[in-house]
């Protein structure tokens, strides 16, 4: 934009049109700051409450039950019989798998919980292997085997 720049004389009047030679407004970078705490500030409580969440899930394995206990405020536990518990697998994603992590998936024939997902287990595979010992054992304590009579979709046997 060009514009003449008139000397002011006494003969000048106020009436004169005055040009403008630049216009413009304040960077918005000096805002850099601001908008990335906007980015933060909502995910800062939620990561600080999965943090808290994830500090109180305990998983403890006895010689006769896996025993999961979560909650923050209200606490709850679940408590699986080891001699019922079916079946169980492994995954390791490859994220999780980076960090030592793994994927547990267990099948067991407890009313509460038939399947339990476990995730971001670190040592999944020594966890697997202890699960497995400790599962064999206490079904030789107790002399109990699991028997699968093929039914599927919850079917019961009716006896009349």
């Amino acid at each position: 934009m060009e514009s003449q720049i008139t000397p002011s004389s006494p003969e000048s009047s106020s009436a004169e049109t005055e040009s403008v030679l630049w216009e413009g407004t304040p960077s918005q970078w000096q805002n850099f700051g601001w908008w990335i705490s906007c980015l933060l500030v909502i995910p800062i409580p939620f990561a600080i409450w999965k943090a808290i969440s994830i500090a109180n899930f305990r998983i403890t394995l006895t010689k006769q039950r896996l025993r999961i206990r979560s909650g923050v405020f209200t606490k709850a536990n679940e408590d699986i019989e080891l001699y019922r518990v079916k079946d169980w697998s492994l995954s390791e994603p490859l994220l999780q798998r980076m960090f030592g992590c793994g994927q547990i998936e267990i099948l067991s024939s407890d009313r509460t919980a038939p399947e339990l997902h476990l995730r971001w287990i670190t040592g999944a595979g020594e966890f697997v292997e202890t699960l497995r010992a400790a599962v064999e054992a206490v079904r030789d304590r107790k002399r109990v085997r699991e028997v699968d009579m093929g039914f599927e979709g919850g079917d019961e046997l009716e006896f009349t």
